[in-house]
């Protein structure tokens, strides 16, 4: 990190500001600490220690309060080295239940759930975003003639999901044709990733009888029918109202910077998806949950945000979950909603594949 250790006397102290200021979003000050927590300090002596910290740069002093506030740097102290994450509690376990259920419906259904769940509990802005197609399973295709220039291809693909793509016909097809090409697509390509089809389909294809105008066509087109989706095409957002209601957001230029970044979800994505600071908060399964604090975060405007992510799992693929606030955070309650949301949707998507 870059930093001294500091003394057990000092983590007390930075924890309780951290803490404090969590709940309150006002200065914290050496009295408030004297008379509410028991640490055998005197205030003279606490104000020593806050002095200490502040040189250093873990808290600094707002102008017009005596009490002092955490500083990225000190957030990211108590993150990574005073941060003790338990398990979920009962009561956040039963909320998360509650709302989410036993969800059913297509994926995108079941990822917006997930997202208006983590927005209304964690009071934050809540992002899914939905797992990349390159390590996805193509199981088959259906294709349906729309008109005599327009066709929708229906990809399947392991893990529940669905990819639609209508394709611009500059030849004549008959649905003999069309179900003749799918046949041989579904024989030759069923079980590969879509990144070994995008590679590889020419090649698979190359010995087989169906010569066709369409099949050509399919080929030429693979890297649309067989790409990524989008990343704005996978985002789902949830509790805008929530994060516009903190504090720190009050001021009408601050509301505005916030309100144009959330609705630029290209950033937003990105902003999930690249989040990549260390942390000490581990899933109980060993993986650790991303998160990224003020000034660190150098894209897309974000400096006076904290951003948290985990990954989940469908099959091979892998998505985010992630929720976005104020650095000025419970970042102990945020970290333990986000674990047992990925378990719970990596067990959702699992069951209905």
């Amino acid at each position: 990190m870059g930093v001294r250790e500091l003394t057990m006397r000092e983590r007390q102290v930075l924890g309780i500001i951290i803490q404090s200021y969590i709940v309150s979003a006002t200065p914290v000050g050496s009295r408030y600490i004297a008379r509410n927590y028991n640490l055998g300090l005197s205030d003279a002596s606490i104000r020593n220690v806050m002095a200490d910290l502040e040189e250093e740069g873990f808290i600094s002093q707002p102008h017009t309060s005596a009490g002092r506030v955490p500083t990225d740097k000190g957030y990211r102290y108590y993150v990574d080295l005073i941060m003790d994450v338990q398990r979920i509690n009962d009561d956040e376990k039963r909320r998360i239940d509650a709302d989410f259920g036993d969800r059913r419906g297509t994926s995108s259904e079941v990822l917006l759930s997930a997202a208006r769940v983590l927005g209304s509990i964690s009071r934050q802005l809540s992002v899914v975003l939905s797992p990349a197609f390159s390590n996805a399973v193509f199981e088959k295709l259906d294709m349906v003639l729309l008109s005599a220039s327009r066709m929708m291809v229906i990809l399947s693909i392991r893990s529940l999901f669905l990819k639609t793509i209508v394709m611009e016909l500059d030849i004549e097809v008959s649905r003999h044709e069309v179900d003749q090409v799918t046949v041989l697509l579904n024989e030759r390509l069923a079980g590969l990733t879509l990144a070994e089809i995008r590679r590889s389909i020419a090649a698979r294809l190359s010995d087989s009888s169906c010569d066709t105008a369409l099949l050509e066509r399919v080929i030429r087109s693979s890297g649309e029918l067989f790409d990524e989706t989008p990343i704005i095409e996978r985002l789902y957002i949830s509790g805008a109202e929530y994060i516009i209601d903190q504090p720190e957001f009050k001021q009408p230029e601050k509301v505005r910077d916030l309100i144009s970044m959330i609705e630029d979800k290209t950033r937003v994505a990105q902003l999930v998806g690249m989040t990549s600071a260390g942390a000490n908060a581990l899933r109980p399964e060993g993986m650790e949950v991303s998160i990224s604090i003020g000034k660190e975060n150098t894209e897309g405007n974000a400096g006076e945000l904290t951003i948290v992510s985990t990954p989940y799992f469908v099959g091979e693929m892998v998505g985010k979950l992630g929720i976005l606030g104020p650095t000025r955070m419970d970042y102990q309650h945020v970290v333990r909603i986000l674990n047992y949301m990925a378990d719970r949707l990596s067990a959702t998507l699992s069951d209905v594949t």
